[in-house]
């Protein structure tokens, strides 16, 4: 690389209107909004994008996100600029409701043998749906007795990756017991440990764009939806479209779990406010809108 590439590669530099902009195309394509306090997270990421794509500069890049192969590059933007923080039995106390106050309350009303869905979304690199299947087997008697679906979605299609390998440090297991650990995982050597097959298999993971609606509209009939630390991301406009998603993707009667800063009250009246002795959650009211 020449003096002159490293020097303007060392000044780029996003000015106030390429960042509103960029956040702008990001939030039509996303649903995703930025805060002004988000800044410097943007900044660093997108301007470490903008040198490895090999574009000139700010404008250069934006103006390849418009002509040319915007999809393949907005994957690699979403990929960057969504933050996947989780790890096995977080916020358990929903897990303990799922168990012992949703499922008893949906199954009164359906035969054995009958199907579950429980949809997590997002799932991030998989923790949590893979924590609903391991809580359920361990804690909920009638597993055995209905046909359980655990579905996964992310827009990330790294973490989704990551999540289909099914391999984990031991900060994701940190709330683990080390009877827990050897009971459902194996050594992976250095990368740390890897979900016994049995659970792996027991979840289907798909790449959902939570504001794309034709993508949503794939999901009918879920009983059960894990939402949590998702909408805190969106605008109200955007929390709208996505609940309203939701609402059409549940079966009469399901249930939502958000998270524990996030309150459906504060979005929408289409859900009723639930409280179990473990949680408070959120059940779809009446008929179709």
């Amino acid at each position: 690389m020449s003096v002159l590439a490293k020097r303007a590669t060392a000044t780029l530099a996003i000015s106030a209107s390429e960042y509103q902009k960029f956040c702008e195309y990001f939030y039509r394509r996303t649903g995703i909004s930025f805060a002004e306090n988000k800044r410097y997270f943007v900044d660093k990421r997108l301007i470490d994008r903008i040198q490895k794509s090999g574009a000139s500069g700010v404008e250069d890049y934006f103006e390849r996100l418009r002509r040319h192969d915007a999809n393949g590059e907005i994957e690699i933007l979403i990929n960057l600029l969504t933050i996947n923080e989780t790890y096995f039995y977080r916020e358990d106390h929903q897990l303990d409701c799922l168990a012992n106050g949703i499922l008893p309350e949906l199954v009164s009303r359906r035969r054995k043998g009958d199907r579950i869905r429980i949809w997590s979304m997002p799932c991030s690199t998989g923790e949590e749906p893979y924590s609903i299947a391991m809580y359920l087997l361990e804690n909920w008697p009638q597993v055995d007795d209905y046909d359980i679906e655990i579905m996964a979605s992310d827009i990330d299609t790294n973490v989704l990756r990551a999540a289909e390998g099914g391999v984990y440090d031991a900060r994701s297991l940190h709330r683990l017991t080390p009877e827990f650990v050897r009971k459902y995982f194996v050594s992976a050597g250095a990368e740390g440990f890897r979900l016994i097959d049995a659970i792996r298999q027991s979840v289907r993971f798909t790449k959902v764009n939570a504001s794309d609606l034709v993508e949503m509209r794939g999901f009918a009939n879920i009983d059960v939806i894990f939402c949590r630390n998702m909408l805190i991301y969106f605008d109200d406009r955007s929390r709208r479209q996505v609940v309203e998603s939701f609402y059409d993707s549940l079966c009469q009667g399901g249930f939502i779990c958000l998270g524990h800063s996030e309150s459906m009250s504060r979005i929408s009246s289409l859900f009723e406010v639930r409280k179990f002795p473990q949680a408070i959650v959120y059940q779809k009211r009446g008929g179709p809108r």
